[in-house]
């Protein structure tokens, strides 16, 4: 049996992914299993450890796709799973010559054109519950039933997080407030404020983690902290999965931070707005969610259209009570 998985991105999609291709190689230990994906996004795919390849997409351009259709086409896959639902994606799977292309009816597709490139869909799939449960019910189509969220994510050196050990040498906690939706982005002066609280209640460093064109962003929150925050080193994908191990708290919202914080085990406090935590948010249920889903007007669009804004409903003593029940828990659990 060979496999190919696509999923081509975002992060938190990436990983939202993997329990998925766990399951496949419960299912089938001997099979080749690939992965094509973004290069921006192949970071984390290339950490999966029960994963034979990773094939990148590296651009939009003819040559780019023709490129990836060659390194598909070195293996003659039986199955490709379209893990997306964009007719991209769904273009990509068919291009593979895999035997069968799989993905979701039609009525759970992002774009329904892709519907016509797939050879087989389930009878039975629900858009309901966690995209993580979602994933795991395609695979029903080859007779899969598992239930069992894993992430066999590989502990990679990371020159970054040797930095930051030397930089913060006690406990920290990251704080991301970045997010590609600015719908998604709680104010940075509220996220200083639960810095401050970090570091004079609970004796953790606060660390701002910050992405391409956020700088500013992190220093906003660094200035609201009254100085107890830190900026984090530039750091990319791989580097986050090794700081998140390390760190003993990550506050965020709904983005790839986040997700990486949950599938390595670490614990989170979360704060949603237009997307719902129940499909998007953390799969464990130690994890506190702070969330106005319930009140948003703009459910998944990138931008309030309101004058209320549903996150600025959230204040950050609200935030703050969230840390304190989630570090309440002791480690491995309520059970």
């Amino acid at each position: 049996m060979n496999i190919l998985v696509v999923r081509l991105g975002a992060l938190g999609d990436v990983v939202h992914t993997i329990p998925a291709v766990a399951a496949l190689r419960r299912t089938y230990p001997d099979a080749q299993i690939d992965w094509l994906v973004e290069e921006k996004h192949r970071a984390i795919p290339d950490l999966v450890s029960v994963l034979d390849d990773v094939i990148a997409l590296d651009g939009s351009t003819p040559n780019a796709w023709r490129m990836a259709i060659v390194a598909m086409r070195q293996t003659s896959y039986d199955v490709a799973i379209d893990f997306q639902g964009l007719l991209k994606s769904a273009v990509l799977a068919r291009a593979s010559g895999a035997s069968k292309v799989i993905g979701f009816s039609i009525w759970h597709l992002r774009e329904k054109t892709a519907r016509p490139f797939y050879s087989a869909t389930p009878h039975d799939d629900s858009d309901e519950g966690h995209v993580i449960r979602k994933n795991l019910r395609l695979l029903r189509v080859l007779g899969i039933e598992r239930d069992v969220i894993e992430f066999p994510l590989r502990r990679a050196g990371s020159r970054v997080a040797d930095i930051l050990r030397q930089l913060v040498p006690g406990p920290y906690a990251l704080i991301n407030a970045g997010a590609a939706w600015p719908n998604k982005r709680w104010p940075p002066e509220r996220f200083g404020e639960v810095a401050a609280f970090l570091a004079e209640a609970r004796g953790l460093t606060p660390v701002v983690l910050w992405g391409p064109g956020e700088d500013a962003l992190a220093q906003a929150v660094i200035d609201a902290s009254a100085g107890r925050a830190v900026l984090a080193p530039p750091s990319r994908p791989e580097d986050l999965v090794a700081m998140a191990r390390d760190a003993s708290l990550v506050v965020s919202g709904d983005t790839g931070p986040l997700h990486i914080a949950t599938a390595v085990g670490t614990p989170t406090v979360s704060i949603f707005g237009p997307t719902n935590p129940a499909r998007n948010g953390p799969w464990n249920g130690d994890d506190v969610v702070v969330s106005r889903f319930d009140h948003c007007g703009c459910h998944y669009d990138r931008r309030c259209h309101r004058r209320d804004w549903c996150l600025l409903d959230v204040p950050a003593s609200e935030v703050c009570a969230a840390i304190q029940q989630r570090l309440a828990i002791p480690e491995g659990g309520r059970g």
